[in-house]
């Protein structure tokens, strides 16, 4: 259960049918409107509902999400982009606030059309059946593969402001997260709000990788309805790239058929944008990833992962470091081997850390990722059977 929920937040979360018989479909809307940003995936085969979302978001205000899992409405040609319109036109009505005050998330199976009618069904009588808060049952509506909801709270003087996010395959985001929603009562102008959301998703949710695959239908987005009245704006902003980072770890931690949570820190960088490079090759290298499934302490496959990114000419093997935890390994040369023993050791647990020191400078960053299992090959060689 959620601790404390914003003011003026109702929702409705509910099972119309998509797929089977589990949570599909939620509505999470405020009393009134509220200023808003979202950030979207930049795949190319974007969902019909991206397109909607891009538009609607174009005037810095929402009054609500429309979410559906186990269906992700991509590559569905006018018939898609028809149907999700009319999903939202439909929630307009039922509630009586504007169409282009709605923004629409879709997530699940590729290719295939909203089961309309079943959708239809679902949201009559819509109005009736909202009620204050329910976020915890709105994070379970949005799942698809995920084991469990993702869920934080936290208050920043009079406001609260709450997050939800999905997703643990096909996870690379390119610009947000998966599926991820935060509303918060606190008074934020809506550029700020998006230069706040800009400033959270870049060392978060595009910080995650699962499977290396960007995903269809990213959408990350935020409400702020204002009715708690101003908050320090540092705060808030503190308060969203802290709750972003931890629903992000959530997401790897729970990546399809994970074990172990794995995060790569990448120090002493000549840029960000290096240590982002170097992190993400070690975080997404197959042979890494299942080298940490089997608790083998192969720190070579690191080595290689590194070196892999060809383009950073600077990146010199005798300058670099590599560590498990606090046990190092390499040092510009291998580390006697009784090191191994204790990475092995240090591979049982749950979480994993990796650091890498380039020797090149004083920037860093920091990725979650996951291990590799028989788990993620099972659920993924049948995800549409």
């Amino acid at each position: 259960m959620l601790n404390e929920q914003p003011r003026g937040f109702s929702t409705c979360a509910k099972n119309v049918g998509i797929k089977d018989t589990t949570l599909d479909f939620t509505v999470i809307a405020s009393d009134v409107p509220a200023s808003a940003a979202a950030m979207f995936t930049q795949n190319r085969f974007c969902g019909a509902a991206i397109h909607i979302g891009r538009e609607h978001i174009a005037n810095k205000q929402l009054q609500a999400f429309v979410i559906n899992s186990k269906n992700a409405n991509v590559a569905t040609g006018e018939e898609g982009l028809a149907n999700i319109r009319e999903v939202v036109q439909l929630v307009a009505d039922a509630l009586a606030i504007s169409p282009e005050n709605i923004l629409p998330s879709s997530t699940g199976v590729i290719g295939r059309q909203l089961p309309m009618e079943r959708i239809r069904q679902g949201i009559r009588g819509l109005a009736q059946e909202m009620q204050p808060g329910q976020l915890e049952r709105a994070a379970s509506a949005i799942m698809t593969t995920d084991t469990h909801p993702k869920m934080r709270s936290c208050r920043i003087g009079d406001a609260v402001l709450v997050g939800i996010a999905k997703g643990v395959g096909m996870i690379e985001p390119n610009m947000a997260t998966m599926l991820s929603y935060f509303m918060t009562d606190a008074q934020i102008e809506p550029e700020l709000l998006h230069q706040y959301l800009q400033e959270a998703v870049n060392i978060s949710f595009n910080m995650v990788s699962v499977d290396t695959d960007t995903s269809t239908s990213d959408t990350v987005a935020i409400m702020a309805n204002g009715l708690a009245g101003p908050v320090d704006h540092e705060a808030f902003r503190q308060a969203l790239q802290h709750m972003a980072v931890e629903l992000a770890k959530e997401l790897a931690r729970d990546g399809e058929g994970a074990t172990k949570l794995i995060e790569v820190t990448v120090a002493d960088a000549e840029s960000f944008a290096q240590a982002k490079r170097v992190a993400k090759a070690v975080a997404n290298s197959p042979l890494v990833k299942t080298a940490v499934f089997g608790e083998d302490p192969n720190w070579g496959r690191i080595a290689m992962a590194i070196g892999k990114c060809e383009e950073q000419t600077a990146i010199l093997p005798e300058k670099v470091s590599i560590a498990f935890g606090d046990i190092p390994v390499y040092q510009g040369e291998p580390l006697p081997d009784e090191h191994l023993s204790l990475v092995k050791t240090y591979l049982s647990n749950a979480e994993i850390c990796i650091h890498i020191s380039l020797g090149l400078g004083n920037a860093y960053a920091r990725v979650w990722g996951c291990d590799l299992t028989d788990e993620y090959v099972a659920i993924n060689g049948k995800y549409t059977t």
